[in-house]
């Protein structure tokens, strides 16, 4: 099981969120934004500037250091 930084996926990946790394009040964020234990992301854009990510048919904008935050398996 490979385990690393949502912040170091390539665009079109999609990958599982296996935890979040981080305090209280950034997870209640990322859950409340959908990035639960479990949930399937696909990766939009990942280069410059803030993450897209795909939950479903949402769309999220997430900033890196959040990403960085996110734990996810391929």
């Amino acid at each position: 099981m490979n385990t690393m930084p949502l912040l170091f996926m390539s665009r079109g990946k999609k990958c599982r969120v296996n935890k979040i790394d981080g305090g209280d009040l950034i997870c209640k964020k990322l859950m409340e934004m959908g990035f639960n234990t479990g949930a399937t992301l696909e990766i939009v854009k990942n280069d410059v500037g803030p993450l897209i990510i795909g939950i479903g048919e949402s769309r999220i904008a997430l900033g890196r250091g959040m990403a960085q935050k996110v734990i996810i398996q391929e």
